[in-house]
């Protein structure tokens, strides 16, 4: 049999298993809003204007939506499905608004996975440190076959 029939095994995680589920926690700060800022000229005083921010019903500076999920970003692509992994599409329901110096931990978990290709669907979840969710969804994801098993055959781990 060849790679092509398992395409999971061209992965450098391999293939993950319904059920599977990893997790991120980060703790937000103004640097993460102005690095964002910077990518992308999002400047919406709410993540400012402290005074405004804490007159609005969010009551105080909140990170931007792009600074929660990018979370989600890290534990695909480093945790699960791993390495090589990027979104094909994404469903997300903004439940909470993330305050700036809010801990937050982003949770996927393996939904379906696919055995003709690379292609996972996971549940996604971003709760505060209080468990509220904050963001609510699915993602399909693609794992890039980032090995070529025919040059690992040949080798061998002495040297």
């Amino acid at each position: 049999m060849t790679t092509t029939e398992y395409p999971w095994e061209q992965t450098l995680a391999g293939q993950p298993r319904v059920g599977a589920r990893a997790e991120r926690r980060r703790t937000t700060s103004m640097r993460d809003v102005e690095m964002f800022t910077e990518m992308t000229g999002d400047k919406n005083p709410i993540h400012y204007d402290a005074e405004l921010a804490a007159k609005s019903p969010f009551g105080g500076l909140i990170v931007q939506g792009g600074v929660t999920t990018g979370l989600l970003n890290a534990v695909v692509a480093e945790d699960l499905p791993g390495p090589g992994t990027v979104f094909l599409e994404t469903n997300w329901r903004f439940s909470k608004a993330v305050r700036v110096g809010e801990t937050i931990t982003a949770t996927v978990e393996v939904e379906h996975v696919r055995s003709d290709k690379p292609i996972c669907r996971l549940l996604t979840k971003i709760c505060n440190a209080d468990g509220e969710p904050c963001v609510l969804g699915t993602a399909t994801t693609y794992t890039m076959p980032l090995l070529d098993r025919k040059d690992d055959r040949g080798r061998s781990d002495v040297t």
